[in-house]
């Protein structure tokens, strides 16, 4: 496990940036799982500006890992969109170098990322809870493979799905799907960015704390190539 703390979230930003952006600059197709959310907007406001109109990035094809569908609403559901909006749709990145997971074919994910040379590396933000994709406390094992997770899996389920989106009961969904944890474990290499003070009490307990299902990040202990980069806020409780 490497840590890196930068003193502020634009530099955190700008490293897990350079990090992708080194694992593109590879003479073979390059897999990545990349994350939404708020933790990466500055990060894709640097990927854009370094990938735009690069054909030789013609090799990177992404892949996102969880997927929550809106109940009526047609096409991407809120992670796709959400990764269209931030990184897909500025970058003009080719629709054949974007596979997305959804509803229709997450029992399929597994077996489809094998088939494609397996990932190179996936992009993880983590909740102040622990979780990382939709492997929430309660919803998910260590054993689990790629999922599909329902409303009553936990008491405060259908109240996160509303808040996905965006409160509009007309669109929430009875369930999601997410890679679980061993789909995320056979990344090649994982790396995991947080920001903020809201942050620090878990980085400790994940990291340095027991490898305990309570806990979802904690197996990403024992993953032999995981890089954390932290600004000094999220860092906080390392020192």
């Amino acid at each position: 496990m490497k840590i890196i703390i930068e003193e502020n979230y634009e530099k955190m930003s700008r490293v897990t940036a350079n990090i992708l952006i080194g694992k593109m600059h590879q003479q073979k197709r390059v897999n990545l799982a990349i994350t939404a959310g708020s933790t990466p907007v500055k990060m894709y406001e640097y990927l854009v500006t370094d990938t735009k109109n690069k054909a030789y990035f013609d090799n990177v094809h992404y892949y996102n890992f969880d997927e929550i569908p809106f109940k009526q609403r047609r096409g991407y559901g809120v992670t796709m969109t959400n990764l269209n909006n931030l990184f897909f749709k500025p970058a003009e990145i080719p629709e054949s170098q974007i596979h997305p997971l959804d509803e229709n074919n997450y029992k399929t994910q597994d077996k489809r990322i094998e088939q494609d040379g397996g990932l190179d590396l996936i992009l993880l933000g983590i909740g102040s809870d622990g979780h990382y994709c939709g492997n929430l406390p309660g919803t998910t094992k260590f054993e689990d493979l790629t999922s599909h997770v329902r409303e009553d899996a936990t008491e405060n389920m259908k109240d996160i799905l509303l808040s996905e989106v965006g409160g509009d009961e007309h669109e929430r969904p009875n369930f999601y799907v997410t890679m679980g944890p061993k789909s995320v474990m056979q990344a090649k290499e994982i790396v995991l960015f947080a920001t903020g003070k809201k942050k620090a009490a878990i980085i400790q307990r994940a990291f340095f704390g027991p490898i305990t299902n309570e806990v979802p990040a904690s197996l990403l202990q024992t993953h032999p190539n995981l890089t954390i980069v932290l600004d000094q806020d999220a860092a906080s409780e390392l020192y």
